[in-house]
């Protein structure tokens, strides 16, 4: 935990896919999410109100809900110069008195009354730097090393801001969020921790065991 202070929602913030144009090319994102009132339901593989345009590198089970901590944003601001407003790296829920690097793998949270279990970190693509305006950025979120975390939905409910995180259950390892990005970035010789997480994702799985085969990295897992 980063602070004495109960860890809580701050902002729940849900989004529409839009097509945009870049290079010529047209694209589908729903990275613009805004902040709403009130509860919203979280069901399935997503929260009501909220979707992605293509849930095999954006949504599904292991992507259902999107968390980034008010402390990075803190951070972000100081960066950029401006204070960026809830919603702007496209999470699902602006939290705060979490520490979502050091967030474990399988570690299970009670928000309102929906249960979400810690998945993996997020891994930037090239539709960040469109919603930045910066083609660069993606490679800047990855140096920052301020991942948030993606949440798998473990029993259905109501979330709303204002909301407390409560964490429920512990695994026994040390497979933070910040280690599987950490491993994938820098560390390709630490792959075989991952699998310690049994709750490890099928995609990060994959790629672990393929490293430790001696296949290399490419078949890695999809980012977004």
């Amino acid at each position: 935990m980063r602070s004495k202070q109960p860890p809580v929602v701050t902002s729940v913030n849900v989004g529409q896919p839009r097509q945009f144009e870049l290079n010529g090319r047209s694209f589908t994102s729903a990275i613009w999410k805004f902040p709403v009132e009130g509860h919203l339901q979280v069901r399935g593989v997503n929260i009501v109100g909220d979707d992605q345009a293509d849930r095999e590198v954006h949504g599904g089970h292991d992507k259902a809900v999107y968390a980034y901590a008010q402390e990075d944003y803190d951070w972000w601001t100081a960066q950029l110069g401006f204070a960026p407003e809830p919603g702007t790296f496209g999470e699902n829920l602006t939290v705060t008195g979490i520490d979502l690097n050091g967030s474990l793998v399988g570690d299970r949270w009670r928000v309102g009354s929906a249960v979400l279990e810690v998945t993996q970190p997020r891994l930037p693509c090239f539709k960040l730097g469109v919603r930045m305006g910066d083609a660069r950025f993606p490679r800047r979120f990855a140096r920052a090393a301020r991942w948030g975390t993606y949440l798998a939905i473990v029993e259905e409910g109501e979330i709303g801001a204002g909301d407390r995180i409560e964490l429920i259950h512990r695994p026994p390892h040390h497979v933070t969020v910040d280690l599987v990005a950490r491993v994938y970035y820098h560390d390709h010789s630490r792959a075989g921790e991952l699998l310690e997480a049994d709750s490890l994702p099928a995609g990060w799985r994959d790629w672990a065991e393929n490293v430790l085969s001696g296949g290399g990295p490419a078949r890695r897992p999809k980012v977004g």
